[in-house]
C-alpha cells in the first residue's frame, strides 16, 4: 500500500508493516478494554522528498488527552537534558530585555520550568490537560492547545514574537506539519529560531529500532529531509547536532532563509547520508528483513524460557514496548508483568498485550530469572540501578539491534 506524503505530496512507498496496533500510550485499565482502539501501523518513503512517514495517521484526540501518561521528567538523564537545553538558550538566545520562548508540547514543564525559574517570559503549548497542570505547578505558563498555524497567531497577538520556538520528541508527532512550520514562520521575530529534537531515522535504522515506530511517531526525520521540509516554508536548516537522547537522536535548528548562516555540520551530515544511502529502498528493506528476524528470534526465546520453566518479567512501559509486544505476541503467559516507575501507568496495562504494569518494588518481590528491557534506550542508567538483580544471578534480554541475553 503507497500513501500520499504530507510534507511535499509525492508518492510515499510502504517499506515496513507492523500490523494491527493501539495508541502506544493509551494504557487502561482492566475494566476499559472492550472497544480499545486499533489501526494499522505502517511506514513508508517519500519517492520525492525522502520523508519517511507513517502511511496511516491516528487523530491527535486518541493520542493526547487528559489521560496522557508519558512524562518527559520520568528519567534523571532527560532532567539533566532538558535543564542542560533550558541553561543553553538562556545562554545564547534569551538574552534581550523581552525575550520570549515557547515550546510546542512542554508535557510536564521539564524543560520550561528552569526558564520560569530564570523570570524568562515563556509559554507552553500542550494539549494533555493532566501533563499540562503538572508544568503549571512547577511555575510554567501553559495554553492547552494543539499547535498550529491559527493557535501560533494567537500567541504572537497576546505575547509578541518570540526568540525561540522549541520541540523535544514533539514535532514528529504532528501530521499537520505545513500549518505548524507555518505556524512557527509567523511566531519567530527577525533572527528567531525553531530548534527540535527529535528521533533520527538514520538511528532507527542503524541499530533496527523498530519500536520507535509508533501512532506518535508521524514522521522518522532525517537530516536531508527536514531540510527539504523546511525550504518549502521559508526556512533554512542552519545547524544539525547529534545527542544521545533516547538511543539517539538530531537537534535541527531552522531560521528564515538568510537571516544565520548555516553551520558546516549541516553539510556534513547530509553527505554522510547521501553516502550511506540512508532512505534508499535497500536500506528500508534491510531494516524491514531485520524486524522480521528480531521478531522471530524474541519469541522463540520467550517461548523456549516459558517452557524451560524460566520467570521473565518487563522491565519499563514506554511507548516502545507496545509496538514490541504486539507485533511479536507477547502476552501475559511469555511476560506475567511489567515494572515501571510512572505512577500514571501502575494499576494499568500495555495498550493491546495488556501486561499488567507494576510498580517498580514488585521487580525484587522476588526477582525473576530474566528481565526485558524494554527501556533500552535507558540501559546504563537502568542497569546500574538494578546492580542487586545481577548479583541474584538474573540477566538482561535485550532487542535492539538484535536479540541478546547478557
Amino acid at each position: 500500500m503507497n500513501g500520499k506524503c504530507r510534507v511535499c505530496g509525492g508518492a510515499v512507498r510502504e517499506f515496513i508493516d507492523l500490523g494491527r496496533q493501539p495508541s502506544a500510550n493509551a494504557f487502561l485499565l482492566p475494566s476499559e478494554v472492550d472497544g480499545e482502539f486499533f489501526f494499522r501501523l505502517a511506514a513508508g518513503a517519500c519517492e520525492r522528498c525522502s520523508m519517511v512517514q507513517l502511511l496511516e495517521e491516528v487523530p491527535q484526540t486518541v493520542r493526547y488527552h487528559e489521560g496522557y501518561r508519558y512524562r518527559a521528567s520520568g528519567s534523571a538523564g532527560h532532567r539533566r537534558h532538558f535543564e542542560g537545553n533550558a541553561r543553553r538558550f538562556l545562554r545564547d538566545e534569551l538574552t534581550g530585555p523581552d525575550a520570549f520562548i515557547v515550546e510546542i508540547g512542554c508535557n510536564d514543564g521539564v524543560m520550561l520550568s528552569t526558564v520560569a525559574d530564570a523570570g524568562v517570559r515563556h509559554l507552553g503549548v500542550e494539549p494533555s490537560a493532566n501533563v499540562a497542570e503538572e508544568a503549571r505547578a512547577k511555575g510554567v505558563s501553559v495554553r492547552e492547545d494543539f499547535f498550529d498555524e491559527t493557535t501560533a497567531a494567537e500567541i504572537r497577538a497576546e505575547h509578541g514574537p518570540a526568540r525561540v520556538v522549541f520541540g523535544a520528541n514533539t514535532i514528529c508527532h504532528i501530521a499537520h506539519i505545513d500549518s505548524v512550520l507555518r505556524g512557527v514562520d509567523g511566531l519567530l521575530g527577525p533572527g528567531g529560531v525553531f530548534v527540535f529534537e527529535e528521533p533520527y531515522l538514520g538511528t532507527v535504522l542503524e541499530q533496527g529500532a523498530f519500536d520507535q515506530i509508533y501512532d506518535e511517531h508521524v514522521f522518522y526525520f532525517s537530516v536531508t529531509s527536514v531540510r527539504e521540509m523546511a525550504r518549502r516554508f521559508g526556512l533554512d536548516l542552519v545547524d544539525a547536532e547529534r545527542i544521545p537522547l533516547h538511543g539517539g537522536e538530531i537537534r535541527y535548528t531552522l531560521a528564515r532563509i538568510g537571516e544565520r548562516p548555516v553551520r558546516p555540520a549541516v553539510g556534513r551530515l547530509i553527505e554522510e547520508e547521501r553516502a550511506r544511502g540512508l532512505s534508499s529502498p535497500e536500506a528500508l528493506r534491510r531494516f524491514g528483513d531485520n524486524v522480521r528476524r528480531v521478531r522471530d528470534d524474541l519469541t522463540t526465546l520467550l517461548r523456549k524460557l516459558r517452557d524451560d520453566g524460566k520467570r521473565v518479567v518487563g522491565y519499563g512501559a514506554p511507548g516502545k514496548a507496545t509496538t514490541v509486544t504486539n507485533l511479536c505476541g507477547i502476552d501475559t503467559d511469555l511476560v506475567p508483568f511489567v515494572c515501571d516507575s510512572t505512577p500514571d501507568k501502575q494499576g494499568r496495562l500495555v495498550p493491546g498485550s495488556h501486561l499488567p504494569v507494576r510498580p517498580p518494588e514488585d521487580f525484587a518481590r522476588p526477582y525473576p530469572d530474566y528481565a526485558l528491557l524494554f527501556a533500552w534506550n535507558h540501559a546504563e542508567e537502568i542497569m546500574a540501578k538494578e546492580e542487586d538483580f545481577r548479583r541474584a544471578g538474573g540477566k538482561w534480554i535485550r532487542y535492539v539491534p538484535t536479540v541478546t541475553v547478557t
